[in-house]
């Protein structure tokens, strides 16, 4: 077993203070592993990269959510008005009221969207945390099958059982571990090379297949996916087939059109450093924008002035 290496420097006045480090593995379109650092072939747990595959588990099922819908069942919204409003179409597709959620209760992610929802007087509530949409697509799933509504978190409902069978599938491995994840739904623990070889798959995949119709909803509407001003959604934007979606604990997955998939992972789990790590590997691999420049560096202040930043540990990456 190897170790993290050194993916990015905080570099704060020419002085570097500090690194980040993790992993990253760039698999082929035949599921091989091309390029890797770090560890790459050892559990770890997706966190939020695994939505797509769960919203695949769910069209299995007969989930009849296309376009924007469909993203926002994969995504990690902001929490802006769509958002929410996509979430009660959901919903009321079911035939359910957002009572039936089981989201924690939470504030909006985008720090506007968050400012207007207090302002509005509202406080927590399930509605707007980040994976409402997923959990409201569970509930459309388990209702259009006749399961049970209160316990679709549970890993021994159907609906998640079936989750699982197209996380291993998609990944080309069996799920090592089950836990708990942030929003009270499973979380199936993989390796960092089945993650990347799994969104590979996804954006590779033709169109009209089930996974080829989430690759797709993701890039046509990629502030469903994400919000509007995410990195995410910007690098969707800004490359031709790109198919991505971060998780928490510094995790984030590629996959490219030609069924070339990427995954990090942060061991510090730490957000800033993500779309720097990310970007250095699509350059290492010979794609490059604005876009991508852009996301090479993570801008440190000092007062009012950008006075460093978080850049890519070029030994890493040549």
């Amino acid at each position: 077993m190897t170790e993290p290496v050194l993916l990015a420097d905080v570099v704060r006045s020419d002085f570097v203070e500090g690194h980040h480090r993790g992993s990253v593995v760039v698999t082929n379109p035949d599921g091989t592993v091309d390029w890797a650092v770090g560890v790459v072939d050892q559990p770890m747990f997706p966190r939020s990269s695994n939505k797509p595959m769960q919203a695949l588990g769910m069209l299995r099922r007969g989930l009849p959510l296309t376009d924007e819908l469909l993203a926002l069942a994969g995504a990690s919204h902001s929490g802006e008005q769509f958002h929410l409003d996509g979430v009660r179409k959901i919903l009321a597709e079911a035939g359910l009221e957002e009572s039936a959620l089981r989201t924690p209760a939470a504030y909006p992610l985008d720090d506007d969207a968050r400012d207007a929802w207090v302002r509005g007087g509202h406080g927590k509530e399930r509605i707007v945390m980040n994976c409402s949409g997923k959990h409201a697509a569970m509930l459309l799933t388990s209702k259009l099958n006749g399961w049970s509504l209160d316990d679709y978190r549970s890993p021994d409902h159907p609906l998640q059982k079936e989750i699982r069978t197209a996380i291993e599938d998609t990944a080309g491995e069996q799920v090592s571990y089950v836990a708990v994840d942030g929003c009270g739904a499973p979380i199936f623990a993989l390796t960092l090379a089945g993650l990347a070889r799994s969104f590979g798959r996804f954006a590779g995949a033709a169109a009209g297949t089930l996974e080829g119709r989430i690759a797709d909803a993701f890039r046509a509407y990629p502030e469903y996916a994400s919000g509007s001003t995410r990195d995410e959604a910007e690098l969707m934007r800004a490359v031709n087939g790109l198919f991505c979606k971060a998780g928490a604990e510094g995790v984030y997955a590629v996959g490219l059109a030609d069924g070339t998939g990427i995954a990090l992972k942060l061991e510090d789990g730490t957000p800033r450093a993500r779309k720097v790590v990310m970007a250095a590997t699509l350059q290492r691999l010979g794609i490059t924008n604005e876009t991508i420049e852009n996301h090479l560096h993570f801008d440190l202040t000092g007062g009012d002035a950008v006075v460093g930043a978080v850049r890519p540990h070029a030994p890493t990456f040549a």
